[in-house]
């Protein structure tokens, strides 16, 4: 069977994730499609809205057949870290197509880009490294250098969130030589920005997240699944997984520890471990610190992935040694429904790493399963205190959705 590959995180699931997967089936002929999802820590360093489980359930009744995760030493980490980590796994299932949306809705400005810079590394380095010493973030750094380099950004913007995640994609699948054939559409309306909802069935994941804490409407661009999966989530766990429900933990991690053992955090870099302690001791949320430790070196998406870091104990040791492991330690099933359990059958032997169905298994794998289990675990620290201990039950024991077709 015909597979392709999609990178995602569905923070919520709504319509346009909806017209990529069906753009992904329609631009590849693929029979499966193979989704691999962020798990309960996100690319930008958020918390996700609602557990994997729950968006685990939207990807397979809006057309995906097989779920797994990007662990969290992928998923929480740079464009580059994330896209390396997610072409492995595709790899490793199988897949024949990776397909991506973007701004710019043409694949063959990402192939020229990745060849040029491939020619042009040294040159693109130092470009990068002169930007670093002006006090650029890393971000700005990094299309900076691109625009440099011979004007490449007029044929790629890479100031856009997802022509920089796509160019990353492509760049992972020369990099590991994959037999991957990469695919785009354009982004349809929304941009990725948009902080409101505004008029059609199209709107930015932001802008919904947006509307949801602020009690607006938002059904008429999330599918009927996604709505009422929502509505169930609120009604049993009355609140959604956001930063400001983390403070008082994350708060109480950074005030406790020694300067030293924040230094090993990952993320954390030049010193920046003395301000965290200092403005952590007049913060009043999440927000304001965040405000308060905000530089042109420190965007809020990398201050974001130190926070998650920070909550969770991820150090700087812990990451690198996961990432030195080729090919991957273990994949995470999260959800199948027939079609994709018939193809999983078909390429369980092929698979070089065992497949994963159950946390208890994380056990077994050591730093990479160690990290995985324990962020899951912290994930789960919002809930109410009279609740914890049955959410960390019910992720343990949790098995994969199997999604049965009527």
């Amino acid at each position: 069977m015909k597979s392709v590959g999609l990178v995602v995180e569905y923070n919520p699931f709504h319509n346009g994730h909806k017209y990529h997967i069906d753009q992904a089936r329609i631009q590849t002929n693929a029979e499966i499609v193979i989704a691999v999802m962020s798990g309960s820590f996100l690319q930008r360093g958020e918390p996700a809205l609602l557990a994997k489980w729950q968006r685990t359930k939207m990807a397979l009744n809006a057309g995906v057949d097989l779920v797994v995760e990007l662990p969290y030493a992928f998923s929480v980490q740079t464009a580059k870290t994330f896209a390396t980590g997610a072409i492995r796994i595709l790899t490793e299932l199988g897949c024949d197509s990776l397909h991506f949306g973007s701004e710019a809705g043409q694949i063959e400005p990402f192939n020229t880009l990745v060849h040029y810079m491939k020619q042009h590394k040294t040159e693109y380095d130092l470009f990068v490294q002169k930007a670093l010493k002006q006090g650029m973030s890393y971000p700005a750094a990094s299309a900076a250098a691109f625009t440099q380099l011979n004007q490449l950004d007029r044929l790629l913007p890479l100031s856009k969130p997802n022509n920089i995640l796509g160019f990353h994609y492509v760049q992972a699948i020369n990099e590991q030589q994959a037999p991957l054939i990469p695919y785009t559409t354009k982004r349809l309306h929304a941009d990725y920005h948009d902080a409101e909802i505004g008029a059609g069935s199209i709107a930015s994941a932001t802008s919904i997240r947006n509307a949801i804490a602020q009690g607006d409407p938002f059904t008429q661009v999330v599918p009927e699944e996604t709505a009422f999966l929502l509505k169930k989530y609120q009604e049993k766990h009355h609140f959604f997984h956001q930063w400001e429900a983390y403070f008082p933990f994350l708060q109480h991690k950074v005030l406790s520890s020694s300067l030293a053992d924040i230094s090993k955090i990952a993320e954390c870099e030049e010193g920046i471990e003395h301000r965290v302690i200092e403005t952590g001791l007049t913060a009043t949320s999440v927000e304001d610190w965040l405000t308060k430790l905000k530089t042109k070196r420190y965007t809020r998406t990398r201050l974001q992935r130190l926070f998650a870091h920070l909550l969770t104990g991820t150090t700087k040791e812990e990451l690198q040694h996961i990432h030195k492991q080729e090919p991957m330690n273990y994949i995470r099933l999260l959800g199948m429904t027939e079609l994709g359990k018939t193809y999983l059958n078909q390429h369980k032997k092929q698979l070089t790493v065992p497949l994963v169905t159950r946390q208890a298994e994380l056990k077994q794998y050591h730093t990479a399963g160690a990290c995985d289990l324990r962020t899951s675990q912290c994930y789960w620290l919002a809930s109410k205190p009279k609740e914890l201990a049955t959410r960390l039950l019910d992720e343990y024991k949790q098995p994969p959705i199997y999604l049965k077709k009527p």
